[in-house]
């Protein structure tokens, strides 16, 4: 007779969920121990970086990932990266062990009271009642991480697994399919809202960072000649960051938000919250005169939005639906799309509409490089790597003091060229980086974060270097937490925290396996970048450049 164990590993290779993540302990043994050759396990030393990788290898691959966590302590000590995963809208399905379930009752050692321990993260959590009910629990997981994007728990006894199975259908779908069509009425009717703007603008984010939406959204743009701006904290890109139209990233305070978009008289937000803020400041999210408009597939965005009208749609086939719907007045009175360069127009998109001049915008200025005796600065890295890296390298980002000129100096390129922590929690960038280059192998994958940032989940180098992931890791060091030092000046008080000179980024890799350089000087800089970034899309495992730099002495998010 077939057991759980069987039948649970019938579901994972039904639903594709044949790579394991896990840092497991003795409540997982049962399952783990003797793991058929078709299911890939995958190692890491802490279940930060078990999360952080599914989490990568998730969105690389858009669908769900398998982690497994080992009762009370892995499930708590993964509760950080659940959260990003949640708020990053990445598919996983966490297996949480259990305790014996014949004296759970008793609380033997390792029972844990798993159901709450992380909170609302979780989309789902469930233990099933009878170990016969765990195979479909995995099934309805893989669901709802799919349909609630995000980790979906399954809390599973250990001797579960070696429980006869029922030969019952699973009370889950085989397939289950997800509206794609977009509504024509909701299209026409934000269509009509621009064309009757004189000055639109689109805000675009991470819900938007998909090939077809970046093509819609793109002849959107060009067709209203209009400037698209990156939502404030953004995870991910919504549009191709090096082209005309591209404004920049919005401001994440209300007078300088008030301020950047305050020429226009519609703003069109897509697959972003309508605004993401960090510092609190009094007053409207916009001028008088600026009427505001959401598109998301999330629902809960669209419940919070203070906006005129707000559609929840499926956002590839709705934006196709929406340049569409925006080109039908342009084509009918003959004019020409705009261009996004800056000049004017034959035509804005709006039938009868006079041609607009838009001012062009500056691109950001590479840094002078320093002078002999100089120090480095992060600008100096970030200018080097935009010159260098294959416009469809994935850049994982997790340098929070240096976060202001990653984005000014390195456009995303591609779809899913840029990638971070939506939580703002740290100890994602490493094992991210990881997990997206083992779910995108033809991809070429750069890691940028701060050391401090780096020794949130320093582990996940071991994992690197033991499965060969190509990934490089480029560690800006300037031995402290140079962000938290910038916001403690702006208070205008002193901050308690010392600096942390002596830890060794690339000391610590090596320790991990994992190779590690430590660069000195732009010189030195622009002959290791040089030597590695062209062949980055080959590499066949990891390493580390880890450049010193100075701290920057401004900071504005």
């Amino acid at each position: 007779m077939q057991t759980v164990r069987e039948a649970a590993l019938e579901v994972m290779r039904r639903y594709g969920l044949t790579t394991v993540f896990a840092n497991p302990g003795s409540t997982e043994v049962p399952f783990l121990a003797g793991l058929p050759d078709d299911i890939r396990f995958v190692l890491a030393l802490h279940e930060g970086s078990v999360v952080g990788a599914a989490t990568g290898y998730a969105l690389a691959r858009d669908a769900p990932a398998l982690a497994l966590l080992h009762t009370t302590a892995g499930l708590g000590n993964a509760v950080g990266a659940l959260s990003t995963a949640r708020v990053n809208k990445a598919p996983l399905v966490v297996i949480v062990g259990q305790q014996d379930r014949r004296h759970l009752v008793q609380e033997p050692f390792l029972a844990g009271h798993l159901e709450q321990l992380a909170g609302d993260y979780p989309v789902t959590t469930e233990t099933p009642p009878r170990a016969q009910d765990v195979p479909g629990a995995l099934a309805r997981a893989v669901h709802a991480a799919r349909t609630m994007r995000g980790p979906a728990l399954v809390i599973v006894p250990m001797d579960d697994w070696a429980q006869p199975a029922e030969s019952l259908p699973l009370p889950a779908p085989d397939e289950l399919r997800l509206p794609a069509g977009a509504d024509a009425a909701a299209a026409g009717e934000i269509a009509a809202l621009l064309g009757s703007a004189s000055a639109p603008a689109l805000v675009v984010g991470a819900g938007a960072d998909h090939p077809v939406t970046w093509e819609a959204l793109t002849a959107l743009a060009e067709r209203l000649d209009c400037d698209v701006w990156q939502e404030s904290f953004g995870a991910r890109a919504g549009f191709p960051q090096d082209h005309p139209c591209f404004a920049g990233h919005l401001p994440a305070d209300r007078p300088r938000l008030r301020s950047a978009l305050a020429p226009y008289d519609l703003v069109l937000t897509v697959g972003a919250p309508v605004f993401r803020q960090y510092p609190y400041e009094s007053g409207a999210l916009t001028g008088p005169g600026t009427r505001l408009a959401l598109v998301t597939d999330d629902p809960a965005e669209a419940r919070r939005a203070p906006v005129e009208v707000a559609v929840v749609a499926p956002l590839p086939a709705f934006c196709e639906a929406l340049a569409a719907k925006a080109g039908e007045p342009a084509a009918a009175a003959g004019g020409a799309p705009g261009t996004c360069d800056g000049g004017a127009s034959a035509g804005d998109g709006r039938a009868g509409a006079a041609p607009r001049r838009r001012p062009r915008r500056e691109r950001p200025v590479p840094p002078t490089p320093p002078a002999e005796g100089e120090p480095l600065h992060a600008a100096h890295v970030l200018a080097e790597l935009a010159r260098l890296l294959p416009p469809e390298t994935v850049l994982v980002e997790e340098t929070p003091s240096s976060r202001p000129d990653l984005h000014a100096l390195v456009p995303a390129r591609r779809p899913l060229g840029f990638l971070s922590a939506a939580m703002g929690a740290l100890g994602f960038a490493l094992p991210g980086a990881v997990g997206v280059r083992m779910g995108a192998p033809e991809r070429p994958v750069v890691a940028v974060a701060g050391d401090g940032s780096s020794l949130y989940q320093i582990q996940a180098l071991w994992t690197a270097a033991h499965y060969r992931v190509g990934v490089l890791f480029v560690v800006l060091a300037n031995g402290r937490y140079a962000i938290m030092d910038r916001l403690a000046e702006k208070a205008g008080r002193s901050a308690p925290w010392p600096a942390f000179e002596e830890v060794g980024i690339a000391a610590a890799a090596r320790s991990l396996g994992c190779p590690a350089r430590r660069v000195s000087g732009y010189d030195a800089l622009r002959t290791e970048l040089e030597g590695l970034l062209p062949e980055l899309a080959d590499r066949s495992g990891p390493l580390v450049l880890e450049v010193e730099v100075a701290a920057d002495e401004h900071f504005q998010p």
